[in-house]
């Protein structure tokens, strides 16, 4: 067996993670292919960081396209080789007309967890404007929702299953820009690439909403480094790239962010 408590040891999502563990045992004793539900990004991040570190599992994450952010985790032996085919995964169309009656993500969400559903069995939600929406749901209950999922705020809908080729999915919009810092702070670089205060971010890190390479972090102090990711909730995410030092020894920093 895995060395569970060891492997746990500084994980934040403790719960989500000490599950994908329990999956990855039950690789390893029955040669097989095991598949978790759906995982968050930071979950997914935290799990994936842990088989990283272990020789003898291998792991593939997949969320029916390669930007999903929710996304299920196939483990197996090292040696068996694991591909997207492994993790079953269906899209859903859930149509009607929104034209009068706007439904959001949370909307959408709601509805789907209404039928009963618990997070963990849904993936990304896609919203089509006032046509409605598609999520990517695990595959065993396809038949369930089509009866199920009939209404939405006040529109009925028809939920049907699609091909994942027909998911509408949105290119993040990436800004590419350059700045320049005394020091590698986690606020001066947030801030510089959100575009908002100093102050303001100070705030969010500080509230627990703004995550580096899905951790969480809590001191604006924190120094930050070539390829991390930063992501702070509901405004996108920020990556960092080369990091050069000037003539004033100062920071000259590259960033990506994606919204």
């Amino acid at each position: 067996m895995l060395p569970k408590e060891d492997l746990l040891k500084g994980i934040e999502n403790r719960e989500a993670v000490s599950r994908v563990i329990d999956k990855a045992d039950q690789a390893l004793k029955t040669w097989e292919i095991v598949v978790t539900d759906f995982l968050s990004p930071p979950e997914m991040a935290e799990a994936t960081g842990i088989f990283q570190r272990l020789t003898e599992v291998s792991c593939l994450p997949w969320g029916g396209y390669p930007q999903a952010e929710r996304q299920r985790l196939a483990l197996a032996r090292s040696d068996i080789p694991l591909d997207t085919s492994h993790v079953a995964v269906t899209a859903l169309e859930i149509a009607g007309n929104f034209l009068f009656d706007s439904a959001t993500h949370r909307d959408f969400l709601g509805s789907l967890l209404g039928t009963g559903l618990v997070r963990d069995k849904v993936g990304d939600i896609i919203v089509v404007g006032d046509r409605g929406a598609q999520a990517v749901v695990v595959p065993e209950l396809v038949e369930f929702l089509e009866m199920s999922l009939v209404q939405v705020r006040s529109v009925k809908v028809k939920t049907r299953p699609i091909e994942l080729d027909q998911l509408r999915i949105r290119q993040p919009k990436i800004k590419e820009m350059t700045t320049v810092e005394a020091s590698m702070r986690l606020d001066a670089i947030a801030s510089a690439g959100f575009g908002m205060s100093r102050s303001k971010m100070v705030d969010l890190i500080t509230s627990g909403d703004v995550r580096v390479n899905w951790k969480t972090m809590s001191q604006a102090s924190h120094a930050v480094q070539s390829e991390d990711l930063i992501a702070i909730r509901g405004k996108g995410r920020l990556s960092v790239g080369d990091v050069s030092v000037t003539k004033k020894q100062r920071y000259r920093v590259q960033l990506k962010r994606f919204v």
